[in-house]
């Protein structure tokens, strides 16, 4: 690798790390916002996301820089191939999170709904997947992005389970429909969050280890994550 390729991807990799910290607080912010009802953090999370889709677009920037001038091949393309990808998700996890912080707003304003569903839960869950799968980037690690990726159908199924709940609360004719349907959206959004988490931990493998993973079957992933 030539001198200045390595300076190009060490700075690259810089970049990516500082737009995995800002949708990763996004986050974190967001779904403090809903667990404390608090429309002020939630507004601040709106109004940050310019900042995200802005790191986002300097980063794509600099990978087809890289590709242009330096023409990389073998790992050093892998990573940069993988850096564009990982790049979109954390973008748009930055969007959920936006779409989090919006239903916030709302729900702040509403007399607080009560369900037995585990919304807790189902953060920390999406949480616990988000943050491990920035820290297999980080660590490049591919045996933690495997656990990411296995831990997805149970968020999946949380979901799920949050969908039955809503049905079967709205059919019950309840004063508080659209706060309910808000709350299904928060859920829907933390599921997809999930699945950009997996994604990452997709590309993090490629990236390491040169396997393209996101096909194999659920019984794959369970072995490999457990």
């Amino acid at each position: 690798m030539s001198l200045h390729l390595q300076k190009s991807i060490e700075k690259l990799k810089r970049r990516i790390l500082a737009v995995s910290a800002l949708a990763e607080e996004s986050f974190y912010l967001a779904v403090r916002a809903i667990e404390e009802r608090d429309a002020v953090l939630a507004r601040k999370v709106i109004e940050a996301d310019g900042r995200l889709d802005e790191e986002e677009v300097d980063v794509e920037e600099e990978c087809l820089k890289i590709l242009a001038l330096h023409q990389p091949v073998a790992l050093d393309l892998r990573f940069i191939v993988s850096v564009l990808k990982i790049n979109s998700d954390l973008e748009r996890i930055g969007d959920m999170a936006v779409n989090i912080a919006e239903r916030a707003v709302y729900l702040a304003t509403k007399v607080k709904v009560i369900t037995t569903f585990d919304f807790p839960g189902m953060t920390e869950k999406t949480r616990t997947m988000l943050r491990n799968s920035l820290d297999s980037l980080v660590n490049r690690d591919p045996e933690l992005a495997r656990k990411v990726i296995a831990a997805d159908d149970e968020v999946d199924m949380m979901n799920r389970h949050m969908y039955d709940q809503i049905k079967k609360a709205i059919s019950g004719k309840r004063d508080d429909t659209n706060a309910l349907l808000h709350l299904l959206s928060v859920s829907r959004h933390l599921e997809r969050i999930a699945d950009h988490a997996t994604n990452i931990a997709e590309d993090v493998v490629y990236m390491i280890d040169g396997e393209i993973v996101r096909h194999r079957g659920d019984s794959y992933y369970s072995n490999q994550g457990g």
